[in-house]
């Protein structure tokens, strides 16, 4: 008898464990998944690894790596087919190309396949599996392109910067650009000289006794612009001897329309809007309800399509689930006749779908119980947001009113909502301001009047969410590069946050200066969005990567050697100023160490001390004098000093610095809630503000924000904490998310 056909086994290869937990119970015994944890290699960190002639790539294994591609390829040996299925991306081709490039070299008859899996369902699965490819070629070159540029700009240029400011900097091709962002609007900011103007509101009484707002819209037929308090005072005693009446009545309907559903960049600003989140907390989370969550006996389950994408393209199937799950949550009113349909923008890739649930029979309030805090709020966010973007338009009654008397027209508005439409299930509905029954000509009684001052104000600072946003729409970076860069910036010192704002550290301004002097290719806003959608054009099968970079360097190579014999010195920089050394009597010096510029006296190393200053908007240099504390050294005697480090986090340090080299923790009036021990201000590695107990490490209670010592008045939180919200600015709130008791400070 002939032998049996020995049945064909698979291997398939994803990312991360957690994929494998999904993909294996959609699969039977003939498949075995392993996970890849990411990238296998790499460029070399010690140094460039790109011949800058033919831009040939020295890509090494990971050594973290060795044991799991040695997993991959003893799993691979049992196997007639490989399919490698990484996440849908450029990053994800890379894998794929690296782990093929691997096992080739031990069977080079092996068959490899591509699959892409956009959610990780059984239908998704299975349809990828049978719908398989081979490796892209192009998205290759274009990662490539990409990798190759980054590592040219921030192996070059890094150098450079360590040399002249101080070692530990980088530049990066997108990154650099986003700190000049942030940069060009503090210089806004600070040229930005305030205009007054004044208001005038007021409000009457109807014939039924109704009292209703009002706002001074035009004098004599032209549009109000008063310039000062002087001519507001001389406008209201003249307003107060009018008569009244209604001039005119405007109704009208409006309609509201639903959003797109998410797409990364879009996500990343919702979620830092209304969750605090922060980008990389946002698609770290997002990673793992893409991923899959264990759900009891649902077991390892994907509840989200990939979340790398700039495409607002629905799938047929997906349409078809949430219209039918639209009409039996909230009936036929609320779906439209036919799905709404959403363009893309020029930019986008329209290689995944939006951001979307997988299933429609795992709603958030039924996986509540299997979710962190932070899984549940984002997975919410994106169930609320895809099924509103199905649903029909909420429709308003606008009302504007015209008030007549003498020369002076007063205007007030209302609305009301008629039907909540997509508001029913993406936003909470809004007090609507209200106007009373009036009807043409009815006399009205003046109540009050009252000016009031305003002054303009300069562009705001950016925040997380509208950072995005810009880097969105002037095409600099990808939506998948966004949280890495708002991580890095910050990580840098280029940038930190003041009140949930970023500003622009004194390192930040000089390195984006010196950049912009001497690459300002590099740092143009317009070259970097347009070297975007050079890769793009490389993933298309446009351009070729290699003649993309040989243009790119033939120019910047030029600019590297003229920035290493022009680029100005911040570590031999001095500046003279008038200040006398209070120790030696010679003059003082500014100079650049490692926490920025600081006073030094001109005798170093005779005299070694040192000062803080800071300059007023003239330029004037005042000393900025360390304050005493009321504790004594215990090694020495001397005064303990109040001093700070870089990230604001004050520390106690002796004045006899550096005979005494004694520091200690500054403490503020808050006992810590789990010991009893006192609060101090700390600073992690990366240059951070936090709070934590002086009994570290027998005591372990730490916070991001600043303790206060009050006991929560609705759970008995023992303490509540000072945190700023783009809503009310500084609150004290309760640390209990549950509670969630806040009072304005």
């Amino acid at each position: 008898m002939p032998a049996k056909a020995q049945k064909e086994k698979y291997l398939i290869v994803v990312e991360s464990p957690a994929k494998t937990k999904t993909i294996k119970k959609f699969l039977d015994s003939d498949y075995e998944v392993v996970a890849s944890m990411g990238h296998i290699k790499d460029l070399p960190k010690s140094k460039l690894g790109v011949d800058t002639k033919t831009f040939a790539a020295e890509y090494e294994l990971l050594k973290t790596k060795l044991k799991i591609i040695a997993a991959i390829k003893k799993a691979a040996k049992n196997v007639g087919t490989v399919y490698l299925a990484p996440d849908p991306d450029r990053e994800g081709e890379a894998i794929a190309w690296h782990i093929a490039d691997e096992l080739k070299k031990q069977n080079t008859k092996l068959r490899i396949e591509r699959v892409m899996f956009n959610e990780i369902t059984k239908q998704a699965v299975l349809e990828g599996i049978k719908n398989h490819g081979k490796l892209n070629e192009r998205m290759y070159d274009s990662y490539l392109a990409r990798r190759i540029l980054d590592r040219l700009v921030g192996y070059q240029i890094s150098p450079l910067l360590w040399d002249k400011v101080r070692r530990g900097l980088s530049a990066g091709r997108v990154q650099s650009v986003a700190v000049r962002l942030i940069c060009d609007r503090e210089k806004e900011r600070e040229a930005f000289v305030p205009q007054e103007y004044w208001s005038i509101e007021g409000s009457f009484i109807t014939p039924g006794k109704d009292v209703f707002e009002t706002k001074l819209a035009a004098v004599d037929g032209k549009a109000v612009d008063i310039k000062n308090g002087d001519t507001a005072q001389t406008l209201v005693q003249e307003i107060k001897k009018q008569n009244y009446n209604v001039a005119g009545i405007e109704q009208k309907e409006r309609k509201s329309y639903p959003v797109p559903p998410f797409i990364t960049s879009t996500l990343q600003q919702e979620s830092i809007k209304r969750l605090r989140f922060t980008a990389d907390r946002t698609m770290k989370i997002a990673q793992k309800l893409y991923e899959g969550i264990e759900l009891g006996k649902e077991g390892h389950t994907a509840l989200i399509t990939y979340m790398r994408t700039d495409s607002v393209r629905i799938a047929d199937e997906a349409l078809s689930n949430v219209r039918a799950y639209i009409n039996t949550a909230f009936g036929k009113d609320y779906l439209p006749q036919s799905p709404n349909v959403y363009k893309n923008k020029k930019s986008a890739q329209d290689a995944h779908e939006a951001v979307r649930p997988t299933r429609f029979d795992l709603p958030p309030d039924k996986v509540k119980k299997y979710l962190s805090d932070q899984e549940y709020a984002l997975y919410r966010l994106i169930w609320e947001r895809f099924v509103a973007s199905q649903m029909t338009p909420a429709v308003f009654r606008q009302m504007v009113v015209q008030i007549k008397g003498g020369r002076f027209l007063f205007r007030a508005t209302g609305s009301t909502l008629l039907f909540d439409g997509y508001l029913r299930v993406y936003e909470e509905q809004r007090e609507e301001s209200l106007l009373p029954a009036l009807n043409n000509n009815d006399p009205l009684q003046l109540k009050e009047v009252a000016p009031h001052q305003h002054f303009t104000e300069p562009p705001p600072r950016y925040t997380e969410a509208s950072l995005v946003k810009e880097l969105e729409e002037k095409g600099i970076g990808r939506p998948s590069t966004y949280a890495t860069i708002l991580f890095t910036i910050q990580q840098r010192g280029y940038v930190v946050k003041d009140e949930g704002r970023f500003k622009p550290t004194e390192l930040g301004n000089i390195v984006t200066e010196m950049l912009i002097k001497n690459f300002p290719q590099i740092m143009d806003i317009g070259f970097t969005a347009d070297m975007e959608d050079k890769l793009d054009n490389v993933e298309e099968g446009n351009t070729n990567y290699i003649e993309l970079l040989k243009a790119f360097y033939k120019t910047f190579a030029q600019l590297l050697v003229k920035a290493g014999k022009q680029m100005k010195n911040m570590k031999a920089t001095e500046e003279k100023t008038d200040i006398k050394c209070e120790k030696c009597g010679s003059p003082m010096v500014i100079k650049w160490g490692r926490n920025g510029m600081f006073l030094a006296c001109s005798n170093y190393p005779e005299c070694k001390n040192t000062k803080n200053f800071k300059r007023d908007e003239n330029g004037a240099i005042t000393v900025i004098e360390n304050e005493k504390s009321d504790l004594k050294c215990e090694l020495c005697g001397g005064s303990m000093l109040i001093k700070r480090t870089r990230s604001g986090a004050r520390f106690l340090a002796c004045e006899n610095y550096p005979k005494c080299k004694n520091t200690k923790s500054y403490a503020i009036d808050v006992k810590c809630p789990e010991c009893g021990g006192a609060v101090a201000e700390r600073s992690t590695k990366k240059g951070r503000l936090f709070y934590g107990c002086t009994n570290y490490p027998k005591c372990h209670f730490v916070s991001w924000n600043k303790p206060v010592n009050k006991v929560c008045p609705k759970c008995g939180s023992k303490y509540l904490i000072e945190k700023y919200t783009q809503k009310d600015g500084v609150v004290i709130a309760c640390p209990n998310k549950d509670c969630g008791y806040v009072e304005k400070k």
